[in-house]
């Protein structure tokens, strides 16, 4: 299932998705600018790689300091193809503008950060013995996903479904769109217990991490206007006013 759009319009223009887009396709042009062992070294420099801080031997073997934590924010600026790209900035321009929308601009990049870096430490939790870069701004979508499926439950996500190649479109709720994608992951995730973490391969588990947290915290930043629509407690829509 490929998602083409929401029927949601959006109130204003989304600044801070357009940024974030733009800043990741300049970092992956960056990238493929780099000769190979360059680019690697980048990878295991800025991407999260878990044993990095479960291994210090390994880590003072291969170059890694044990003190530096922003890989727990810097990989989620990086891709590691151009389709890992392109479907990640596809889906947070079909689902970040009206989560914008509702929060703001500067509430919704924090809520993107932190999205961004739940969705790294669940990887972290999960895959503590990695040596295998994690990479990618799915984890912090996933957080935009997870505040999407609470803030807009009646809108409908036109997908597409290949049939034997005849391009079929058909309207689906968000909720379940939404639902079925995160149960896929859960199922996924699971299953990646049981398989070697230097196996690489899909971060199964930073796009729960990142789902779930959006689903929890998502009230946190919703705009005050909005907010009282939304929820009946005031203190959330207190936060950060």
């Amino acid at each position: 299932m490929i998602p083409i759009k929401d029927i949601i319009p959006r109130r204003q223009t989304p600044f801070v998705t357009y940024a974030l887009i733009f800043i990741n396709v300049f970092v992956f042009l960056i990238e493929v600018s780099l000769p190979h062992d360059v680019l690697n070294y980048v990878f295991y420099v800025f991407g999260l790689v878990p044993a990095r801080y479960t291994h210090p031997e390994w880590a003072y073997i291969v170059g890694l300091h044990m003190d530096n934590y922003w890989p727990f924010l810097t990989n989620t600026f990086l891709h590691g193809s151009w389709f890992h790209l392109i479907s990640n900035m596809w889906a947070l321009w079909i689902f970040g503008d009206n989560v914008e929308d509702r929060m703001g601009h500067s509430r919704y990049l924090i809520f993107y950060l932190l999205s961004g870096i739940a969705a790294s430490i669940t990887h972290f939790v999960f895959n503590p013995h990695s040596t295998i870069p994690s990479i990618g701004a799915s984890g912090a979508l996933s957080g935009i996903m997870g505040a999407y499926f609470f803030m807009f439950p009646t809108s409908r996500i036109i997908t597409l479904i290949p049939l034997f190649f005849i391009p079929y479109f058909i309207e689906i709720p968000a909720v379940i769109y939404l639902g079925f994608w995160f149960l896929s992951q859960l199922i996924s995730g699971t299953f990646s217990i049981f398989i070697d973490q230097n196996a690489g391969g899909i971060a199964w588990w930073a796009h729960i991490g990142g789902f779930v947290f959006g689903m929890i915290i998502h009230k946190l930043f919703v705009r005050t206007e909005y907010c009282r629509n939304f929820y009946a407690d005031e203190y959330y829509c207190r936060f950060l006013d």
